[in-house]
């Protein structure tokens, strides 16, 4: 039984999605639906925690507006996700990064992950 629930939910997973990483600053065109209109939203900030691994995976982005942080969870593997785009890799050693909550300004940047050879 757990077999075929697991098939079905490895059918409906999205393949498309660029690998990315807690630290990495993204950003996530979100389609909305508003009455009988729709439209792509973007919303810009840095991954801060990836979780799951099967169709139930989040992942939480991060940014500041107009001086009030902002975190929204996005489903992975939802049909409202029209891309997801990696802006910038970031070099953390830690998969959560809550410590930035606590953080303002040039304090809660993250480094740069550099490419080698570059």
């Amino acid at each position: 039984m757990m077999e075929i629930l697991e098939q079905l939910s490895r059918e409906q997973m999205r393949a498309d999605l660029p690998d990315f990483r807690p630290g990495d600053t993204v950003e996530v065109h979100v389609r909305i639906v508003e009455g009988d209109k729709e439209r792509v939203q973007v919303f810009k900030g840095v991954v801060i925690r990836k979780r799951g691994d099967l169709i139930g995976a989040t992942f939480t982005v991060r940014k500041v507006s107009y001086g009030v942080g902002v975190e929204r969870i996005f489903p992975l593997h939802s049909p409202n996700l029209e891309k997801v785009v990696v802006l910038t890799r970031g070099r953390v050693r830690q998969s959560r990064l809550y410590y930035l909550r606590q953080r303002s300004g040039k304090a809660a940047r993250i480094k740069e992950k550099r490419a080698p050879g570059v």
